[in-house]
Formats: C-alpha cells, structure tokens, sequence
C-alpha cells in the first residue's frame, strides 16, 4: 500500500476503482464544491498507483505554486475569451501522446453551476478517448472511478446521461452541486 492509499485509508476514505488503466482518457470528476476536491482526488489517483493531470484556472500559476502545480500535471486554462481554442489544443495533445489522462471537472467552479461546461466531452470525442466517471461523495467518504463512458457525439444526449450518473453523489457543500 502506497502513502496515498495509506492517508485516505487514515482520514475514513474508501477508494472504489473497476475503470481500467486507458493509456488515454479524461477522467470527469463531480461534484467540485471544495477545494477539498482536489487534494481528495489526487490522494485517490495515485493510490491506485496512476498519474493524471488537471486543468486549473491560469490565475493559480503564480510563483511559487505555478512550478508546483505544473510539477504534479497542472495545466493552466486561460480566462473564457482570452483567444485560443483550449478544446483542439487538448485533441491535439491527446492525438500526439501514447499516454495521457486528464481530469477535467465539468461544473468549472466550486460553485453551484447547472450547466456543465461540455469541453471535456467534445475533447473526448474529438480526440476519439474514453471518459473514467469519478466521484468524490463526502456523505459515505467514497470516491469512485467506476464507469467508463463512451461519447456519441451528441453533446445534450451524453451530459443527461452523464448527471444522471451523478444523481446520488454528495459533496462537500452539498448546496452547491447541482445537475
């Protein structure tokens, strides 16, 4: 057992995982009500003994944690109209790399946001890769990677079928997360 596996099983965490290891995949993680999240799902990652990376608002990258969120697989995402497509920017990336995994959480904000930002689904599909549905509910102390969804394409179709998985998650400000 590794360090991050030790922590979560310290702290009352129960780790779930029947997704396989895709060499390529985005992994959609919900609900995003705390900074918690991050920590809590980093812990899980590698306690499964898997690397992935995550997208994070540019503003984070300041010096010093800019060196340090990049060190652990951070990427920045530039401000909504800053120019840039950050959709085919990730294709590409996912389309010249033989490993990759990137968590991607669709809500965007740890506040309470009913439309999802559909990114990640259009990069899937894009870029022709897996989603790994993970979750993180603070009212049983489980986080769970335990589905993989394949997307058709049909963005309205996939994001029902997606917060339908959801549904019966708890986060940490269960006010905040909403489907």
């Amino acid at each position: 057992m590794n360090i991050a596996a030790r922590i979560l099983r310290w702290t009352g965490w129960t780790l779930h995982v029947d997704a396989p290891d895709y060499p390529r995949c985005i992994i959609c993680v919900a609900p995003h009500t705390s900074n918690w999240d991050f920590i809590i799902g980093k812990l899980a990652y590698a306690a499964t003994g898997r690397k992935a990376g995550f997208l994070m608002k540019k503003s984070w990258f300041f010096w010093p944690l800019g060196y340090f969120f990049r060190a652990i697989g951070g990427i920045p995402v530039p401000p909504r109209g800053s120019g840039g497509d950050l959709v085919q920017t990730l294709i590409d990336r996912f389309n010249s790399c033989s490993r990759l995994t990137l968590a991607i959480t669709p809500e965007g904000t740890r506040s309470r946001n009913e439309h999802w930002r559909t990114g990640f689904l259009r990069i899937a599909h894009g870029a022709g890769i897996p989603i790994v549905l993970g979750a993180i509910d603070f009212r049983t102390r489980s986080i769970y990677l335990d589905k993989t969804f394949t997307p058709s394409g049909d963005i309205e179709a996939d994001m029902r079928a997606i917060k339908q998985y959801y549904r019966p998650f708890t986060g940490k400000y269960p006010d905040k997360f909403a489907l």
